[in-house]
């Protein structure tokens, strides 16, 4: 396993990188962040983009669903990203509400990501029928990455996170979804827990690359939660998802270790101590 941290000549990503990466066959990862730091280590570490996700609602906040978190909560989070990526391709999640109600909201909010926490793009869920609504917000000057699937802020519609495109009649609308998202302007697509197969056909039907996240290895590139990746979020653990560090043992390691120093008066000694 190797990592790529050559920052020296790296350039900074961004949306037309997408598309020439998927020209070039060349896979592209993202990972989400959502403060300074984490932004700061995973720029140098070589991803390509960093989504502020909603998720935020849960593995920050605590929440059940990605529902609650609001548009100021996003920004906050958007904001401190944006100043720990270098290289990396900084993307918001519009929140549950925020894009779906109006044209008018959708772009004063999509907007706000840009002007206000540097965002370099917006993700908006949904397919066909959110196509005149990314349109819109492309037309204004702000770019936008689609997000078919299984979208977790319809999770109640759903019935819960169930796997896309088994189905006949599911296949067609993600594809014709796809196309559609394409069409007004996307420059790239997020298709989440849809079935394999049907993700390499949408992967095909489209100029526009596709991020996978439980969709596959045809996928044009694939996302995954940070928390999720270093064992953060232990309230579950979906198929998809690979642990490449397990660190609660050692952030609770070194807090006891702390602990321990500071009731045995072992910390702070000499060298921690201004005489």
């Amino acid at each position: 396993m190797s990592v790529h941290n050559e920052n020296i000549d790296r350039k900074k990503v961004t949306v037309t990188s997408f598309i020439k990466k998927k020209k070039h066959g060349e896979k592209i990862a993202m990972l989400t962040a959502y403060d300074y730091f984490t932004a700061k280590f995973l720029d140098r570490s070589g991803v390509d983009a960093l989504l502020v996700g909603d998720s935020a609602a849960m593995v920050i906040h605590g929440e059940k669903s990605t529902l609650p978190v609001t548009m100021d909560v996003m920004v906050a989070h958007t904001r401190a990203v944006a100043r720990g990526a270098e290289h990396a391709l900084v993307i918001a999640d519009m929140p549950f509400m925020s894009y779906q109600p109006s044209f008018e909201i959708a772009v004063t909010n999509a907007g706000r990501f840009l002007k206000e926490s540097y965002a370099e793009a917006v993700k908006i869920e949904g397919g066909i029928e959110m196509a005149p609504t990314v349109k819109r917000i492309v037309e204004c000057g702000i770019p936008v990455m689609g997000h078919i699937g299984h979208t977790p802020q319809s999770i109640h519609a759903f019935g819960g996170a169930k796997v896309k495109g088994r189905k006949e009649k599911s296949k067609k609308y993600l594809i014709e979804s796809a196309k559609a998202l394409e069409e007004a302007g996307a420059f790239s697509i997020v298709l989440e827990l849809v079935q394999s197969d049907t993700a390499a056909k949408i992967t095909k039907a489209v100029h526009i690359p596709t991020i996978g996240i439980g969709s596959g290895r045809e996928c044009d590139g694939q996302v995954l939660v940070v928390n999720d990746i270093l064992g953060l979020y232990d309230e579950f653990k979906p198929k998809f998802v690979r642990r490449y560090a397990d660190l609660p043992p050692i952030i609770e390691k070194a807090a006891g270790d702390f602990i321990g120093d500071v009731k045995s008066g072992a910390y702070p000694g000499d060298d921690e101590s201004f005489e």
